[in-house]
């Protein structure tokens, strides 16, 4: 059996791959969850002014999927993609290029199925290029500071969304094709930018060979047994059930429109504040509980306060249907999100398989992010027809009650991973 040896790797300076690819990630986010937080619910609303909750949770749903699968396609394509170009430069344009395209029809479309024909395609191209982003950091990046980067890349999707809501707040009055032509715009000219500030080329691929192993031990290259490294699955099913109660304000366009009455300018504000102000309190909650739990050398208390957080801000949502409430609650959603971002990435390093695969493995974790994208829009109309919108949130803040039972048994700082869970380490 043979594996790929790759030789004659590119390595393009640090500082100027890291700007490369935060510019490039954050116009292509700005392109692509714009219309994802409110264009394209307000493009729906249009279409179909009568059965927009139902139709837009489909569009969604169905994209997403595409979005899921893109991912993991559109790496194995870059994989191959051996040209003189560069493997990952070809999908940085490539892919954004046709995402963008695609947005361009959807400003044009005139029925559902247009709009969900062009998401699902854009969908799936934008995950070329962010496929293509992220595999240039175990291609250029050194082990010891693949960890920085992963970080900056976490804030390119909520400074991505802030950028896009300040935008779509500055032109209220404005064509809706002319909103999506500045998306588009912004989505590939911030990629072919990035193209400028990134070295690659040609790389020698060999094949050398490589023992037979089980079916079962090539699954364990795909997702690491849960039998063998449970606290790997327990930390992916703690960060999912959050996840799922955090993306409640996908459907926020949705609520306001149709919980409060607002107009679609209207909404346009409330979502862009929400956006602002959850940024703000997510990055000053990152950084402020990182700080703190370095200090007290603990993370557990804040993936349980993220949780409580988080709960408490969906209550507000189920239970006090006004703008300020919702404003309120939205902030709180992202300073849970903040608090659990703060100690997340840490937690995830410790629980990690195999040091060879971590790669891989961040980029599983990262599909516990994906995933609620794809739930939370499939699940929304199912559970608004059940029990309204206070049923609707109240199910999701189920979710995250789930999760703290899901934290308790991932260890701590100080405790060492034994084959019953985690153990207290010598001195501690």
């Amino acid at each position: 059996m043979a594996e790929l040896m790759l030789k004659g790797q590119v390595k393009t300076p640090f500082h100027r791959l890291t700007f490369g690819i935060m510019f490039g990630y954050t116009c292509m986010f700005i392109g692509l969850m714009t219309p994802a937080s409110l264009i394209l619910t307000l493009k729906v609303m249009e279409i179909d002014p009568d059965g927009y909750t139902t139709s837009y949770g489909l569009v969604a749903a169905v994209g997403a999927f595409f979005a899921l699968i893109g991912n993991p396609i559109g790496g194995a394509v870059s994989d191959r993609t051996n040209i003189a170009f560069g493997r990952r430069r070809t999908w940085i344009l490539f892919g954004p290029l046709l995402g963008c395209a695609s947005l361009l029809w959807i400003g044009m479309a005139s029925s559902v199925w247009k709009v969900m024909i062009g998401w699902c395609v854009a969908q799936l191209f934008f995950n070329f290029g962010m496929a293509a982003y992220t595999a240039l950091i175990p291609d250029q990046v050194e082990e010891e500071k693949r960890g920085t980067v992963s970080g900056l890349l976490g804030l390119a999707l909520p400074i991505g969304i802030a950028i896009g809501m300040v935008l779509m707040m500055s032109m209220p009055n404005a064509a809706t094709f002319t909103k999506w032509l500045i998306v588009s715009i912004i989505g590939i000219v911030g990629p072919v930018i990035s193209l400028f500030f990134i070295q690659e080329g040609k790389i020698e691929i060999s094949k050398v060979e490589k023992q037979k192993i089980s079916f079962g031990e090539k699954m364990s290259k795909i997702y690491p047994s849960p039998r063998r490294h449970p606290m790997f699955s327990w930390a992916f099913v703690s960060k999912f059930l959050l996840m799922m109660g955090y993306f409640s304000n996908l459907y926020f366009t949705v609520m306001f429109v149709d919980r409060l009455g607002l107009t679609q300018a209207e909404a346009t504000q409330s979502v862009g504040t929400i956006s602002l102000l959850g940024l703000a309190a997510t990055a000053i909650a990152s950084v402020l509980g990182g700080m703190l739990s370095d200090k007290v050398k603990k993370q557990k208390p804040f993936l349980y306060g993220s949780s409580i957080v988080i709960f408490f801000g969906l209550l507000i949502l189920a239970f006090f249907p006004s703008i300020p409430a919702v404003i309120i609650a939205g902030t709180i959603l992202g300073l849970g999100l903040g608090c659990f971002s703060s100690v997340d990435m840490a937690l995830v390093t410790r629980v990690l398989p195999n040091k060879d695969d971590t790669a891989k493995d961040f980029g599983l974790m990262n599909v516990a992010n994906a995933l609620p994208q794809s739930i939370v829009p499939a699940i929304a109309p199912l559970l608004l027809g059940i029990g309204g919108w206070t049923f609707f949130f109240l199910a999701l803040s189920v979710c995250v009650i789930l999760a703290i039972f899901a934290l308790k048994p991932l260890p701590e700082v100080g405790e060492h991973i034994g084959e019953g869970g985690p153990i207290l380490s010598e001195g501690k």
